[in-house]
């Protein structure tokens, strides 16, 4: 007796060890699924229902590699690229949850430093449409790194799979060997020592594999319970041993239900799995509360896995849903039709949607592990061929800005060489002819484009001012025919669109007064030739002609053209203004293109202006070259012109 006495000293101070009930009855010499009733005082199979241990109970599985990790904070990509090198330096990998953990950093440090980069370039004076980042220099480190780190894991898992398998083979043994003991039951008592130490090395021996854990522990259990029920041990230590673990098992169930309230899901659910290894842990209690107190562990359990089983089902759900986001996103960007960008403004409005589908990105969380990275590498490589597109485009306009450019300084340089010429016929006509191909030339980049045309002007204005100068009786005589021309507009302003019965023949006076006057300064010719148009027009819109079948006519009255001098000359005017809109054309083109400011779209209305003068002249032309193709009478009587005035009102 002296085996059991101390048998009965140990119970007293330590609970029963790994002495659960199983779900099933196996007989010592059967097979694990075989029942068998030879024991009359075996512990009903009640405490841990097979479905329950498939469900909560893993602790014999191999652990996961999902909980969370603290890492430390990386400031540089370097500093990560050094963790990684040190990580695969040692033994035993970090958790793969630390490792992610890492990956997230050196790219959230990648993006910091690409905008970092970028807002530099923007105070540095550059750009921000035509920026284009550069790789980083450590991504590619970064993934060899990662691929070893892959590499090194998936042997580590081989050494761990083939480690699970020798405590699946050594847990077996310890099964044979209480089996041995329990074979003959008359000296159970004498081996009790023998059996604690084989318990002490179950629980010294680590995971097994997932597949085998559930059915090799109730096998365990199984033959743990018929050892402890072959035991004849007193009825007061026994009950000793129930009731100290109820109290255990119930505090057990205590805390599993204060977890099932917990507000941080993913931590119950690991503290629940040492819970469970803690409930297998502890030896039996009374068999009619064996059922009670699993059915209540049971039951904390299955909440908190519910809960934990639900937080990753809408976190999934929501990864799915963001990456449906950015699959959109990344759609938007691949469709833009980049051959439909024609201007600085068409790239630049563009540019700004870009934009703000990479502010809407950011707003949007991660998508699916598998998917996260190839889904931002689409987006990126998107984002990226429209910007080196862009670059490309400005890199040509620039390129005919700068060709324009030193274009115009050449003209610069002729005009300021000829600023000081006192032949004045020759150089006039230089000049002028030097102001023709400076409208023919397109615009330049808009930091030069005020000097160079300053520049440019001021040397024709010196040239123009000092012919001026040295033109003074001219100039004395221009100012009188000016004076002249302006007593005739005021004439016509005094008279009165109704009630003048020979109108007609007054305008037609006014007229031939005017063309009678000589020249007047060149900087009020044109003010003073559409005061003179506007009177005229406005008189004789009360003889309801139009201004250009008023102007066709009296050139119709006015010419004889014999010797066909006239419409030649009116055929080279035609060429000219054609030309002269075309260059003005061209030049619009190239101000839409640059011009954003007041003052460039000042200088557009007003080319547009000039333009529209342009045509409307180029048609007077034209109709005065179909006036001198029809045979003309000396004066056709007023009635019939009368007649075609009003048909033109009409």
């Amino acid at each position: 007796m002296t085996d059991i006495n101390n048998a009965n000293e140990e119970l007293i101070e330590t609970p029963l060890a790994e002495n659960a009930p199983a779900a099933e009855s196996i007989h010592e010499n059967a097979a694990p699924s075989e029942k068998s009733e030879s024991v009359d005082d075996a512990p009903a199979a009640t405490e841990e229902p097979a479905e329950a241990i498939a469900d909560a109970d893993t602790s014999d599985a191999v652990p996961t590699d999902d909980s969370e990790t603290e890492t430390v904070a990386y400031e540089s990509t370097t500093q990560v690229i050094d963790a990684l090198k040190q990580i695969l330096a040692n033994e035993d990998l970090s958790p793969r949850s630390e490792i992610e953990s890492i990956k997230s950093q050196f790219y959230r440090l990648v993006r910091q430093a690409a905008e970092a980069a970028h807002n530099d370039y923007i105070a540095q004076g550059g750009d921000a449409a035509t920026y284009v980042p550069m790789p980083n220099p450590d991504e590619a480190a970064f993934k060899e790194l990662m691929s070893s780190i892959k590499e090194k894991r998936a042997v580590q898992m081989e050494h761990e799979k083939q480690e699970l398998e020798e405590n699946y083979q050594k847990k077996l043994a310890i099964i044979e060997q209480i089996k041995t003991i329990l074979s003959n039951p008359d000296e159970v008592n004498k081996s009790y020592n023998d059996f604690k130490e084989l318990q002490k090395q179950w629980n010294d021996i680590k995971a097994v594999p997932a597949e085998s854990a559930t059915e090799l522990w109730k096998n365990y259990q199984y033959h743990v319970e018929l050892f402890y029920d072959t035991l004849k041990l007193n009825n007061e230590l026994r009950s000793y041993d129930f009731k100290k673990n109820l109290e255990l098992k119930t505090e057990l169930c205590e805390r599993a239900e204060k977890l099932a309230e917990a507000e941080d899901v993913i931590s119950a659910f690991a503290q629940l799995q040492q819970l469970h290894q803690e409930f297998r842990e502890i030896g039996p209690v009374e068999r009619e509360l064996r059922e009670s107190i699993w059915t209540r562990f049971k039951t904390a359990s299955t909440t908190i896995n519910k809960r934990h089983q639900s937080f990753f089902e809408e976190r999934k759900a929501q990864e799915q849903e963001n990456l449906v986001k950015k699959t959109a996103l990344c759609e938007q960007v691949e469709a833009v039709d980049i051959n439909s960008l024609k201007t600085f403004s068409d790239w630049n409005t563009q540019s700004e949607k870009i934009v703000a589908l990479q502010n809407e990105w950011k707003t949007i969380g991660y998508a699916p592990k598998s998917s996260n990275v190839k889904i931002f590498e689409r987006f990126r490589q998107a984002c990226d061929n429209f910007f080196k597109q862009k670059a490309e485009y400005f890199k040509t306009v620039r390129d005919s800005l700068q060709s324009n450019l030193q274009a115009k300084q050449a003209l610069v340089e002729k005009a300021e060489a000829l600023k000081d010429s006192t032949a004045w016929r020759e150089t006039t006509q230089a000049i002028v002819d030097l102001q023709k191909q400076w409208k023919e030339i397109g615009t330049v980049p808009k930091k030069y484009s005020e000097d160079i045309w300053k520049r440019f002007n001021d040397a024709c204005d010196a040239f123009f001012e000092a012919k001026k100068n040295a033109t003074g009786s001219q100039n004395a005589e221009q100012r009188e025919n000016l004076q002249k021309k302006k007593d005739i507009i005021n004439r016509l302003a005094a008279l009165a669109e109704e009630g003048t019965d020979n109108l007609r023949d007054l305008l037609r006076k006014a007229q031939e007064e005017w063309n009678e006057i000589g020249h007047v300064p060149f900087r009020e010719k044109e003010t003073i030739y559409q005061a003179f148009r506007a009177q005229m027009d406005r008189l004789y819109g009360a003889l309801h002609e139009t201004t250009t079948k008023r102007r066709v006519s009296q050139f119709r009255q006015e010419v004889k053209d014999t010797d066909g001098k006239v419409r030649e000359r009116l055929l080279r005017q035609y060429d000219i203004l054609k030309n002269e809109i075309k260059t003005y054309e061209n030049n619009l083109g190239f101000l839409t293109l640059s011009s954003k400011s007041k003052s460039g779209n000042q200088l557009v209305n007003e080319l547009n202006r000039k333009v529209e003068k342009l045509r409307s002249d180029l048609q007077e032309i034209k109709m005065k070259i179909d006036a001198l193709k029809k045979p003309k009478a000396a004066d056709k009587d007023k009635e019939a012109s009368d007649s075609e005035s009003a048909e033109t009102a009409e």
